[in-house]
């Protein structure tokens, strides 16, 4: 089973090109469904804009995916089999080759391609054809408990789940969910398991120099907090309105906040540290379907843009724009604190964890200012929560083994 990897793609649009590029974003069809493995994608623009420090930024036109890895693969089939419909798109970007053949959108793609600050999937390792399978699974068992209700009325539970697992049995394009779904293959798992180890390992050898800098990086901290200016900029109602158009279409939305860092190195430095915490807490802590509380989040990533003078934030997440703040105030204010309170206008923060999203009202207006349109998304199971897939992967896993009584009627009612 492979794990999953994420694609960003930013490519510099060319002087004058943005409202060429708006109108073929609003009619762009990106064959994302015919890839391999690919759970979620999106293509949108940032807008230029000014750094702190008062350098600008350009227009970006964006490709981001979340898929199964290999990551190779994913960038050859862009570009031979999603080709066609990215050109006339990323021919509005500088640099873009005049003659096109795969291989020359291949060189574009890999030269604008950026690493993740940090990356979160819900659970590791479970793919898009387990997705799949296990939604197929559920539908067909359901299916049949309709039809057989009366004939199965009497039954005991442990005798339904064998009824059950009969069925799944008999059905060639079922069967396979009879076995346990794989882990991850074992070399991904060997670099993770050794990079669990290694990271505490080093802060644990360093830990004198560790303890030196906490203590510098603490005052210099407290020092710049003290003359952060929170902003009071509000989202232009056309913005808010255009969002809102492009927004709970189906169970699921992505999201894009982008903005830029407070000036200077001491900011560049900490975000870049809390970020790789982050990493290291996605990868090996919040890896299982629970991101510090937040269950409604499917992939989401930090990726650092201009030199590290800007910040984009993405997800794909279940429910409402509104419930998905609320969701993170409660429950992870403290995170959100740590990596956005080093971006021009967030609320004040004290000691970087506290206070900042707190605000409410201030966290949400600043989150929504920032926000940005996701012009083209594609979501692989767009009728599916993060809920649901834990479920039905758990409804998978209960085919196998045996159940006495009560294990058998708690497993039925997943159904």
């Amino acid at each position: 089973m492979p794990h999953q990897v994420a694609l960003t793609v930013v490519a510099p649009v060319r002087p004058d090109a943005g409202p060429a590029l708006e109108a073929a974003l609003a009619s762009a069809s990106v064959p994302f469904e015919r890839l391999s493995g690919v759970h979620f994608a999106r293509v949108f623009t940032l807008l230029a804009d000014v750094a702190a420090d008062g350098s600008p930024t350009s227009q970006k036109l964006v490709l981001m995916s979340d898929v199964d890895a290999p990551l190779d693969r994913h960038v050859g089939e862009l570009a031979e089999i999603a080709g066609p419909a990215l050109d006339p798109l990323f021919a509005h970007c500088e640099g873009y080759p005049d003659t096109v053949d795969a291989a020359a959108r291949r060189t574009f793609l890999e030269r604008h391609s950026l690493e993740a600050g940090a990356f979160y999937v819900n659970t590791v390792g479970r793919g898009l054809d387990q997705v799949l399978l296990e939604k197929r699974l559920r539908e067909a068992i359901e299916a049949e408990l309709d039809r057989r209700r009366d004939e199965l009325a009497g039954l005991d539970a442990v005798a339904v789940r064998e009824r059950i697992r009969r069925f799944v049995e008999a059905d060639p394009h079922l069967r396979p969910a009879l076995r346990p779904a794989a882990s991850p293959e074992q070399g991904f798992r060997f670099g993770e398991a050794m990079h669990a180890v290694l990271v505490p390992l080093v802060l644990i050898l360093l830990l004198p120099v560790v303890l030196v800098l906490l203590v510098i990086g603490a005052v210099l901290l407290r020092y710049h907090e003290t003359r952060d200016v929170p902003g009071d900029q509000t989202a232009d109602p056309a913005h808010v309105e255009r969002l809102a158009e492009l927004e709970d279409h189906s169970i699921q939305n992505p999201f894009i906040a982008a903005g830029p860092l407070k000036p200077g190195p001491f900011r560049r430095t900490l975000t870049t540290v809390v970020l790789f915490f982050a990493s290291y807490a996605t990868r090996h802590v919040f890896n299982n379907a629970n991101l510090a509380g937040v269950k409604t989040i499917h992939f989401a990533r930090w990726v650092f843009l201009d030199n590290k003078g800007r910040v984009v934030f993405a997800s794909n997440y279940d429910g409402s724009v509104e419930s998905y703040m609320d969701d993170f105030i409660d429950k992870v204010w403290w995170g959100l604190n740590a990596v956005f309170s080093n971006g021009v206008g967030y609320p004040r923060v004290r000691w970087l964890f506290f206070g900042g999203a707190r605000d409410e009202r201030a966290f949400k207006r600043i989150l929504r200012f920032r926000q940005e349109p996701v012009q083209v998304w594609y979501s692989a199971y767009p009728d599916m929560t993060a809920r649901n897939l834990e479920n039905n992967q758990r409804l998978r896993a209960g085919l196998s083994g045996e159940m006495n009584e009560a294990q058998a009627a708690r497993w039925l009612e997943r159904l």
